[in-house]
């Protein structure tokens, strides 16, 4: 009777192969002389630098003023005349010429020249503080006696007309260099009167001239000369 074969008797194929297997190695973590650590380091750091520099610059701009509406020349400037804006000067000593929102606003500032709603307030248009040992008076002008192009704002020179000893007209100079604080435009109201109005801002101290002008100025002798 024939047995299976068992254990080592069994039968080997001939097309059989023994398989080479590798050896299993443990993954181990890069240590500090590991050249790829390095260039890891130096990548993110400057992604870092890289990043930083492109926030600063995202808001490269400086706070100024601008107009919030039309001003006139001669106007006493406030913040509720003014609005501020954001803007990025090609050269950052440019924003030297405009008024910084950051720095605080003089009293009784004025202005030089007119300024159009929207547009940066330059210093350059700045005049003095205004005095406050002035006052506001209003003379009626003969229309020819004034010139037509003044405005708030503009220096003058006002003149009384009378007579000398020997009956002649003569012109006194009564206050010089004074700044029309109102100017209102010649319309229909003023066609009625024959006179143009003009506010004044006259010293308190003149006392003797606020009074002589206020005379003359009742019998058309004022005379109204532009400075420029």
């Amino acid at each position: 009777m024939r047995t299976a074969p068992t254990g080592n008797d069994a039968p080997v194929s001939r097309n059989s192969r023994p398989v080479d297997v590798p050896t299993a190695t443990r993954s181990t973590s890069p240590g500090w002389r590991d050249p790829r650590l390095w260039v890891g380091v130096v990548l993110v750091t400057g992604s870092v630098v890289a990043g930083a520099r492109i926030m600063a610059s995202a808001d490269d701009t400086t706070a100024v003023w601008a107009a919030a509406g039309d001003l006139v020349v001669g106007q006493t400037l406030t913040t509720d005349d003014l609005t501020a804006t954001r803007v990025r000067f090609a050269d950052a000593a440019d924003s030297n010429h405009y008024l910084a929102v950051d720095e605080q606003l003089p009293e009784n500032l004025t202005l030089d020249r007119a300024i159009d709603s929207g547009e940066l307030v330059p210093t350059s248009v700045l005049g003095a503080e205004a005095d406050e040992d002035t006052v506001a008076v209003s003379i009626a002008v003969a229309p020819e006696h004034v010139p037509t192009g003044l405005v708030t704002g503009s220096h003058v020179d006002v003149w009384v007309v009378g007579e000398d000893r020997r009956s002649r007209k003569r012109a006194e100079l009564v206050l010089d260099d004074i700044v029309i604080i109102d100017a209102p435009i010649v319309g229909d109201s003023f066609a009625t009167s024959g006179s143009r109005q003009l506010v004044l801002a006259v010293p308190v101290t003149d006392e003797d001239a606020l009074s002589q002008v206020l005379a003359a100025s009742g019998d058309n002798l004022v005379r109204v000369v532009g400075r420029s």
